[in-house]
């Protein structure tokens, strides 16, 4: 096999790789603009049996059941933020991948930041003492006449070892 068979065997792989969606043809709407809604409104959804999917990944019935009561709900002439709002009455705040910011969440939201904010304020202490002590306790700096040798080397490009004649 040659090196081209395999790379082309690779790229159809790699493009085939691609993300998976569960909607059926007989879910998808006429009007592209409305589609396109129902699209990205149903990426913001969480599927409530996968738990970790979109309803426009998941392929559960209850996911479906979801992605067309968006679209009945958008061919009614709801809003996006009308569609998830009725949903987060229904379902709960749940049903969202990306929770709402608010009293009941704002551990979820700030908890990284606080995290960093800790780490951050514990390596200051650390690199200021780190800095501090420069030199290993109980090592003592070097002397003139081995910092001239050590100045020696270097220039020179390293120990002369001696040679055997």
């Amino acid at each position: 096999m040659s090196i081209r068979t395999v790379l082309f065997c690779l790229a159809c792989m790699a493009s085939l790789a691609g993300p998976a969606f569960a909607v059926q043809p007989d879910e998808i709407l006429a009007d592209p603009a409305l589609e396109s809604r129902a699209r990205e409104l149903s990426r913001e959804l969480r599927c409530m049996v996968c738990q970790n999917q979109s309803i426009d990944d998941s392929d559960a019935p209850l996911a479906r059941d979801l992605r067309l009561l968006v679209r009945e709900r958008l061919k009614a002439g709801d809003s996006d933020g009308e569609v998830i709002d009725f949903l987060t009455a229904r379902y709960g705040p749940f049903v969202l991948l990306k929770p709402r910011f608010g009293w009941d969440t704002a551990l979820l939201w700030l908890a990284p930041v606080a995290v960093l904010l800790l780490g951050g304020a514990g390596l200051v202490p650390l690199l200021r003492r780190r800095r501090r002590t420069e030199a290993i306790p109980g090592e003592q700096p070097l002397t003139e006449a081995e910092q001239a040798r050590l100045a020696e080397l270097l220039r020179d490009g390293g120990p002369s070892t001696p040679r055997s004649s």
